[in-house]
């Protein structure tokens, strides 16, 4: 059986990139991958920022690109509180946490992505 590989996309704020690092090095833990690009992922999780408008387009754009690309999106991070938003737009997505919900995003990846052990 194959090594699961995640993609990950880090918008926002220094705050959203540490969560991004804390959720990478959990999951590298429990034996996935990071992917280097959409094609070599199994998934892609979003981690977004809400906070201004501009950031709020920037996330819902990267979401819809990541769908284009990959098809299996978990989306985390500020945008996420918008949940009624984001689904609005990109119904697809697999699941939607908040900022800061470590357990919440690794437990959407093996619910969609179970790790080899």
């Amino acid at each position: 059986m194959k090594t699961p590989k995640i993609g990950f996309i880090s918008l926002g704020c220094p705050k959203a990139l540490v969560d991004s690092e804390r959720i990478l090095t959990k999951l590298r833990s429990e034996g996935y991958e990071v992917a280097p690009n959409y094609d070599g992922a199994d998934m892609v999780v979003v981690n977004t920022c809400g906070f201004i408008d501009a950031a709020v387009e920037e996330s819902l754009d990267s979401i819809g690109e990541a769908i284009a690309e990959n098809g299996k999106v978990i989306v985390t991070g500020c945008l996420g509180a918008r949940a009624d938003e984001i689904l609005e737009r990109h119904p697809q997505v697999l699941e939607i946490t908040g900022a800061h919900a470590l357990d919440e995003v690794v437990a959407a990846v093996h619910k969609h992505l179970p790790p080899l052990h």
